[in-house]
């Protein structure tokens, strides 16, 4: 394995244990949005490091995962909370 992919699969993986850590912590909405933030850029690393390596299943889960957290972000940082 190059040191791009390395770097790539450490960095994603770094990003989401201390996101799935804040996440747990549950220090209010506008944490847990950018925690959601911090998801998104790991599964991006994660998309680059299957690219990289040909992995097309580590790939498809991420490009999912990518679209939850944004949709995620997207409920705590930008939309209102709904009342009720």
């Amino acid at each position: 394995m190059d040191t791009v992919t390395t770097v790539l699969k450490w960095t994603a993986s770094g990003g989401g244990m201390i996101a799935a850590a804040l996440v747990s912590l549950d220090l209010g909405r506008r944490v847990t949005g950018w925690a959601l933030v911090l998801f998104a850029a790991s599964a991006l690393a994660w998309i680059g490091g299957a690219i990289l390596t040909h992995d097309a299943a580590l790939g498809t889960q991420n490009v999912v995962l990518l679209g939850i957290d944004l949709f995620g972000a997207y409920r705590y940082l930008i939309r209102k909370k709904p009342n009720g």
